[in-house]
């Protein structure tokens, strides 16, 4: 089971939307390219192995750990006889290279100087004393011969891009003291692991002599140091600005049906007429744009267009829909406003007018789930019962409970901006739906979702789009359902290459006036291919039940399975079977081409009627 997924909504990462890439180590630079942080990265930090001239690298020694150890303190005791100012021992610069790179790239800046702000007592750089009055190093300096000699024996620098060190130009006290620190840090390193075999009284007290000729310029570069790590720390902490990415697909398809003969009053098993339809070729586009303030937060903006209907009042059925139907009349319509964010690490919330149900809130459990590259029928999307109640405007949460469990919930609104007549709309009139989900993954390679739905409908129908969502006989009057709907989808990962599932539906509903009940089920089992014949692929095999009337107990008259012949009581008596198979081709990262094909058998629970064929070809661009 995936991490908390409230807030990817399809385009989330785990890391924040547009997040500064700064470097995890910090960098010695001059007032000006401070002051420009806050707009630019930092310099990345060249590795010491990446330019460290060969001749410089020390050979593994091995010596004995009590040799090294007596050297270390040595060492380490040298260091700690030099005071600076407002400091007792000398500071323990971290990661200098980073010091040098930066010395390295100002070569033709021969004076460091310091902000011309007036000292505060609060700025501890307002204690150092300008390098920029003291005087440069001269390659006939004591000092200059001593440390370039260090560096000849103990390779204690890595030097300039060009392979050398110093050279035969006059440098800056603090391009010194940058260099002398690094090969003090770099001698105690080499000490340390066993890669130097040996460090002469010599060495050492030339040592203790160059750190007091240059605590001052050494104490500079300590502070200067720490500013640029508080800078750092600052702009981690500050480094979020608003950002919004657009993401987009469009579908173009080809489908068409056979024209199956249609029993439309099942009383006599007489087909009364044929459905019919033309070979088609439409598209649909979808845009959202994914705005994120904070980094824990997203605001979706989902506009969409198409004209691809359903065939349901022309095949007098609606088993033959098509999974990404969209039709707009080709008109531009939000079709997603939504507001998501974490409430704490593991919560969710998501909130919006358009766009909060619970298809966009539960976790999907099945791996042919997707409108422009899962299945292609309506009906091997999901578990119809999660359609229940045509949601649109509402709220929303996902609880990451452990690694292994989630909990979702979601209350959901047909019509959330209606302001008229409450039986017809508004946040809690109208069609609306409160429903909850269980996910689980008792092992790696199972996942399963336990679904449960309360739904009211004012009009007698599910709103699932699918099979038989209507519950009263169109010849009665409207009357308000309350309908409690439970199910479960389960998918097990055979391998890398199959995932076997399926789910199950039931639903009870009760009429608000009316004595009885009415009973629906479904069923699903599916196959599913991954990288079938090649790496990106996805094959598809599903056999189920479409929702089905299966007992109705209303008053006489009113009952929809027998609605032609005196609509009394009793279900279904035939059963529908979805058969479908389909393809996905991934061409390209881009470009996806799915051929499909699905038989309805007793399309409407009728075997009166002649089985009904759809086939399509999706081509799916996403950009």
């Amino acid at each position: 089971m995936s991490d908390i997924s409230l807030l990817m909504a399809s385009v989330l990462v785990t890391a924040p939307i547009s997040a500064l890439n700064l470097p995890e180590q910090p960098v010695i630079t001059s007032d000006n390219l401070v002051q420009e942080s806050t707009q630019e990265n930092l310099s990345q930090v060249v590795s010491p192995a990446e330019i460290t001239p060969p001749e410089f690298v020390q050979p593994d020694i091995t010596t004995s750990s009590a040799t090294n150890k007596k050297y270390e303190n040595i060492l380490k005791k040298s260091r700690e006889k030099i005071q600076f100012i407002s400091s007792p021992n000398l500071p323990e610069l971290k990661d200098t290279q980073a010091v040098i790179e930066v010395v390295q790239n100002q070569e033709n800046t021969e004076e460091f100087s310091l902000s011309p702000h007036p000292p505060d007592s609060d700025n501890p750089m307002s204690q150092v004393t300008s390098v920029s009055q003291l005087e440069d190093v001269q390659p006939s300096d004591w000092a200059f011969d001593a440390l370039q000699s260090l560096v000849e024996r103990y390779g204690c620098i890595a030097g300039y891009a060009d392979g050398t060190y110093l050279g035969n130009r006059t440098i800056s006290r603090y391009e010194f003291a940058a260099g002398l620190n690094a090969c003090l840090e770099k001698i105690n390193e080499a000490i340390a692991n066993n890669k130097i075999n040996t460090v002469n009284n010599e060495d050492l007290i030339l040592l203790q002599r160059l750190q007091g000729e240059f605590k001052a310029e050494l104490q500079q570069l300590q502070q200067r140091v720490e500013a640029v790590e508080n800078q750092t720390s600052e702009l981690q902490g500050n480094q979020f600005s608003t950002t919004t990415r657009l993401f987009g697909q469009a579908i173009f398809s080809v489908q068409g049906t056979n024209s199956p003969d249609v029993d439309l009053f099942p009383r006599d098993g007489v087909p009364e007429r044929q459905g019919k339809t033309n070979l088609t070729f439409t598209s649909s586009a979808q845009l959202t744009l994914a705005t994120s303030f904070t980094g824990r937060d997203l605001l979706l903006t989902g506009l969409s267009a198409g004209n691809l209907g359903s065939t349901a009042s022309l095949l007098s059925t609606n088993m033959g829909r098509l999974g990404f139907e969209s039709n707009t009349d080709n008109n531009l319509v939000v079709s997603d406003l939504s507001y998501r964010f974490l409430a704490s690490e593991n919560l969710g919330i998501v909130v919006g007018t358009a766009g909060v149900n619970p298809i966009n809130t539960f976790r999907g459990i099945s791996p042919l789930e997707g409108s422009s590259d899962g299945a292609i029928s309506l009906f091997g999307q999901r578990n119809p019962i999660l359609n229940i109640g045509n949601g649109t405007g509402g709220i929303g949460f996902d609880w990451q409970i452990s690694d292994r469990i989630s909990f979702q919930g979601v209350y959901s609104a047909e019509i959330p901006s209606f302001p008229g007549n409450i039986k017809q709309g508004g946040l809690f009139g109208g069609r609306f739906t409160a429903g909850a989900q269980l996910s689980l993954a008792p092992t790696n390679n199972i996942d399963v979702g336990v679904h449960y739905l309360y739904s009211h409908s004012p009009d007698g129908l599910l709103g699932s789009g699918i099979g038989d969502s209507q519950l009263i006989s169109p010849f009665a009057d409207p009357t308000a359902f309350d309908t409690q709907a439970i199910g479960a989808t389960v998918a097990w990962r055979i391998n890398p290459n199959l995932q076997l599932g399926g789910w199950g539906g039931f639903t009870f509903s009760k009429p608000s006036n009316l004595s009885g009940s009415v009973e629906t089920t479904n069923w699903m089992v599916f196959a599913a291919f991954t990288n079938l014949l090649r790496s990106g692929n996805l094959g598809g095999v599903l056999v189920g039940q479409p929702p089905k009337i299966t007992s109705s107990t209303l008053p006489e008259g009113l009952n929809f399975p027998n609605f032609s012949d005196r609509g009394t009581a009793g279900g279904r008596s035939d059963t529908s079977i979805h058969v479908e198979v389909f393809y996905r081709a991934q061409l390209s990262d881009n470009i996806a081409l799915t051929p499909g094909l699905f038989v309805i058998f007793n399309p409407d629970h009728n075997s009166a009627n002649d089985a009904l064929v759809v086939g399509t070809l999706r081509a799916t661009f996403r950009f």
